[in-house]
């Protein structure tokens, strides 16, 4: 529900703020007292495109407040988690122009227009001349009969298999754009392949060749410097082991009289054998240095080949290896493109397959859908005022010899698939006795397409979770007993959702559970548009006002009692 809209330097508005409640809220004023200007405002916390113009002359901001209840909306919390935002008991949609910019916030949290219009979108729904023009063109009629039907995971498992066939055909389309550049890329891709592989880099060997030369480099150095040290620490005549032997012998024998020296002694002790471990690996180290030029030699020109072949493929082993395996996944793929796009011709054909029983499921449910609104309409429209009306929804598929739905059943063309599925949908209506049927934008009067808007309204609402209904003057068009039918459908619908209807005729003022007025007025040369809620006692003038006009008569006020006695009628 919307519960507060708060307007302040919006075009005539200077300050209002308005508390709106549950049920039919009607908002009635003189033609150009601002109504528009109020649906204008309104639209701004929609996240409308806002303009500079629309700030009030003189001052330095216009600021629009509205303060939703959304906690039973299920998806509202995901939204606003997913842009970092609390949820919480109200949304607050807030917007502020100035002349330099437009900005925008939920919850006090800044927030994008596209963000605001996504919000929204889960919480109001605004109809007026515009959405009804909407409706008279086809494009937008599969999307309203799919929002009745309640399609369940259909639409989403077509959309998968849509884009998996997308991206197949993409893939192929990609391929053979790149046939000629594979061509030239094959040969020499394929020189590349073999200087390569003529070498045979592996990652990790250069720093063990490399390793191994120093060593083959160095073998005289270290064979005669182990040879030295062995001796030093074990076969010389004053060879340290020997000297830390009689040391650790001496301190043992001073521990057997002093405990003070069994630490020393044991430590001692351990640098004999650290020592001895040592002498031992100079030993075997010394005994396996290998003297051999040949084996020098080839590791130089190993690493030669390395190193001319990190200068032109990357500047490492690792990046030629990775670059090898690149270019040889373009060199096979070129070497068999033909196989290649058969293969993608293949997935592409099963991909079709898959996409055609999704097509043909998502049809059939919407053709039930189709089926049950048809009669609901019918049924509305009765209620309305067009007791001979008969509404039907018709499909068509487009032919095409390259689409991607194969033929089926009773279909044997293949046809276009779109991302919304195989089928065109339009709404057909005939309003009078013995008139054939015919699309609706070439029949409907503009009484007719506000009732077929109410009518279409009042059914999807009784699947949707939109909370919110505002009505901007849809009864353009009726009058007399259609208008009375008109309002009890919206008093009717509003005990399941909020409704805001701006309205010009006594027979739908009269029914709603709260009344505001629009005026306009003068002060100190400057013009205001106001917003006031009605008093109850106030409420059979203000409509017999859009009965009679500004001298409100006896018979005129006598008219409106009895139009609002009749509201307390339908209502028991």
């Amino acid at each position: 529900m919307l519960r507060t809209l708060y307007i302040r330097d919006y075009a005539l508005i200077e300050e209002l703020e308005v508390e709106f409640g549950p049920g039919l809220n009607v908002i009635t004023g003189e033609t150009g007292a601002g109504k528009s200007i109020l649906v204008g405002a309104m639209k701004m916390i929609l996240g409308e495109r806002a303009s500079t113009e629309v700030v009030r002359s003189g001052a330095r901001k216009a600021v629009i407040e509205g303060v939703f209840d959304g906690t039973d909306v299920p998806a509202l919390p995901g939204v606003l988690l997913r842009n970092e935002i609390e949820p919480g008991a109200h949304v607050i949609m807030r917007r502020e122009i100035s002349a330099s910019q437009s900005r925008a916030f939920i919850n006090d949290t800044p927030a994008t227009a596209q963000l605001m219009r996504e919000v929204a979108s889960l919480l109001i729904d605004l109809h007026g001349q515009h959405e009804h023009q909407s409706l008279l063109h086809p494009e937008t009629h599969l999307g309203l009969l799919d929002n009745f039907g309640a399609l369940g995971a259909l639409p989403e498992a077509y959309r998968a298999a849509y884009a998996e066939t997308e991206a197949l055909v993409v893939e192929r389309r990609r391929l053979m754009a790149r046939e000629r550049e594979l061509r030239q890329q094959k040969e020499l891709y394929g020189f590349q392949i073999e200087e390569i592989d003529k070498v045979g880099p592996v990652e990790g060997e250069e720093e063990d060749l490399e390793a191994e030369q120093r060593v083959l480099e160095n073998a005289e150095h270290l064979f005669s410097t182990t040879a030295r040290l062995y001796q030093a620490l074990y076969e010389a005549e004053d060879a340290l082991q020997d000297g830390l032997a009689r040391a650790h012998a001496d301190l043992a024998d001073l521990a057997r009289i002093d405990e003070a020296f069994a630490e020393p002694a044991g430590e001692m002790q351990s640098a004999h054998i650290v020592v001895s471990e040592t002498a031992k690996f100079l030993q075997d180290y010394n005994a396996r240095i290998e003297f051999n030029p040949e084996r020098l030699e080839r590791i130089r020109e190993r690493l030669g080949a390395l190193e001319m072949l990190k200068r032109k493929y990357g500047g490492s082993v690792a990046a030629v290896v990775a670059y090898r395996r690149e270019i040889g996944a373009t060199y096979d793929l070129a070497a068999d493109f033909e196989g290649a796009i058969a293969r993608l011709s293949e997935q592409i054909a099963a991909s079709q397959e898959r996409l055609r029983g999704q097509a043909e499921a998502l049809s059939a449910a919407r053709k039930a859908a189709a089926a049950r609104l048809e009669k609901a309409i019918v049924e509305e429209l009765k209620q309305l005022g067009m007791a001979h009306s008969r509404f039907e929804v018709r499909f068509e598929t487009q032919p095409d010899r390259d689409g991607w739905i194969p033929p089926g059943p009773g279909r044997p063309e293949r046809c276009a698939a779109f991302a919304s599925g195989m089928d065109a949908a339009e709404f057909y209506i005939s309003a009078n006795p013995g008139e054939a049927v015919k699309p609706l934008a070439r029949v409907a009067s503009g009484g007719e397409v506000s009732r077929i808007m109410l009518s279409l309204k009042s059914v999807l609402a009784r699947g949707e979770r939109m909370p919110i209904l505002v009505f901007d003057e849809i009864d353009t068009g009726i009058s007399g007993v259609i208008a009375r039918k008109v309002g009890q459908a919206m008093h009717a619908l509003a005990s399941s959702h909020q409704i805001i209807a701006i309205t010009h005729l006594p027979q739908i003022a009269a029914l709603g559970d709260r009344h505001f007025v629009v005026a306009k007025s003068v002060e100190d040369g400057r013009t205001r548009t106001e917003l006031r809620r009605v008093a109850e006692a106030e409420r059979a003038a203000q409509v017999a006002a859009l009965i009679s006009g500004d001298h409100v008569s006896a018979a005129a006020l006598e008219s409106a009692r009895q139009l609002m006695r009749e509201r307390g009628a339908d209502a028991a």
